[in-house]
């Protein structure tokens, strides 16, 4: 697989919102446009503790992941709710940075552990441990699901640790158990569902009893990215897809404010789009070792150091303009691809919108992807808005790298953050303390 999470193998929910009419699609049966019903065992309570006294006088927070959605979608394609949000809260105008690869687990869970890929440990959507000498890809549950692959504390472990109730719905992850614990209260994925559902699912949940309430919710959906996959990030359909999500923004910050609970709604993305060269770069084309050689999707596993110069010698002698290529050691430091093994060695880079296979396959060439370098390709760089009773308005964020996030939602439910390579900093004049 390229560069991307491939749409066609989510395992991931695609959590949808109801019904809208795309011209040239039938609604009812796209599946953009979501109208599963949950399950009855989709929802698991872990049996936590209830919340101690300092967790119960804190505010809430909601944290909101629209997978794939562009930093300047709100006005490309016009999103009324989420600007309001913006003016009556706190955005990142210029876009928030993912880390690189701008992937969805490795960005999902930088987003709720500040740490970056090369430390947590999920550095692409699938790749090869040398150590364990075993595979990770997100499509299996066999691996999603086990903790032992995550590194850090992901913000539900660490609001749990400090005696403050969590729950996630549908964020990647989310169902394994990282660091010996799991959410209080988790939904299993589940596809093409819709979105009201997870409404529905946090107003349950604020209408527990104190106690048992959660105080951090975390909540993901897919709509934009797959709009941008399977019709490219400028497409009627992806413009269709941002009004859906715009709309359940707005509702679901009327229903926060109905819930008469102090409820701050944090609403941002893994990573943006951008749409490719349909030419793909068959890298055995261009290293002729690399038609044996192990690959995890585009990354690189020698067999022994000589192999790895070998592959190396021969990508640099092709002297391909589409791509720039390193040992693990000497990539360049602001991309932090040298101090994990699972990253591969040696490391291509595409140098644009280029999609990169080990060799020529059949594959569906999607208009859109990313994965990129948002140094090199802007639309790469991710929504972030935050809104609510503890956020100053009107702010114009500067653009800050998405490990920050980590910090900020700490600070929101006074948590004292584990470890991470993020900061404050950046968004310290978004709070109005």
């Amino acid at each position: 697989m390229p560069l991307s999470c491939r749409a066609v193998v989510l395992t991931l929910t695609a959590l949808l919102a109801p019904c809208i009419v795309v011209p040239g699609i039938a609604a009812q049966t796209h599946p953009l446009y979501g109208s599963a019903k949950p399950a009855p065992d989709m929802v698991v309570d872990t049996g936590g503790a209830p919340n101690n006294a300092h967790a119960m006088r804190q505010h809430y927070v909601v944290l909101v992941s629209l997978d794939g959605f562009r930093y300047d979608y709100p006005e490309e394609h016009g999103a009324p709710h989420l600007l309001q949000l913006a003016h009556d809260g706190a955005r990142a105008t210029q876009g928030m940075l993912p880390s690189y690869p701008s992937l969805t687990f490795p960005n999902h869970y930088t987003l709720v552990t500040g740490l970056l890929p090369e430390h947590h440990g999920i550095v692409r959507n699938g790749f090869y441990d040398p150590v364990r000498k075993e595979t990770y890809r997100y499509q299996d549950p066999k691996a999603n699901l086990d903790g032992t692959w995550y590194g850090g504390v992901p913000l539900w472990t660490l609001a749990e640790q400090q005696g403050m109730r969590a729950a996630t719905f549908m964020w990647p992850g989310s169902e394994a158990q990282i660091a010996g614990m799991r959410p209080d209260d988790y939904a299993h994925f589940e596809d093409n569902l819709d979105g009201h559902v997870g409404l529905d699912q946090i107003d349950a949940w604020l209408k527990l009893p104190a106690a048992q309430r959660p105080h951090l919710i975390t909540f993901y959906m897919p709509t934009t990215d797959h709009a941008g996959h399977w019709y490219g990030p400028d497409s009627a359909e992806e413009t269709a897809a941002v009004h859906q999500m715009d709309a359940l923004m707005g509702e679901l910050r009327q229903r926060l404010d109905a819930s008469g609970l102090p409820v701050d709604l944090v609403i941002l993305a893994d990573h943006g789009m951008v749409r490719t060269d349909p030419r793909w770069i068959n890298l055995d084309e261009l290293s002729p070792t690399l038609k044996t050689a192990k690959m995890q999707d585009t990354a690189i596993y020698a067999d022994d150091e000589a192999q790895a110069a070998k592959i190396y010698d021969e990508l640099k002698a092709a002297n391909d303009p589409r791509i720039s290529v390193y040992r693990r050691a000497d990539t360049p430091a602001e991309l932090h691809l040298r101090d994990n093994p699972r990253i591969g060695d040696p490391v291509v880079i595409p140098n644009g919108a280029y999609l990169m296979r080990q060799h020529a396959a059949t594959y569906t060439t999607n208009p859109g992807d990313h994965g990129y370098d948002p140094a090199k390709i802007t639309a790469m760089k991710a929504l972030f808005i935050a809104n609510g009773p503890d956020i100053r308005k009107d702010v114009t964020l500067p653009t800050f790298p998405n490990v920050d996030v980590y910090s900020f939602i700490a600070k929101l439910l006074n948590l004292t953050p584990a470890k991470n390579d993020g900061e404050l900093g950046p968004l310290k004049q978004a709070l109005k303390k």
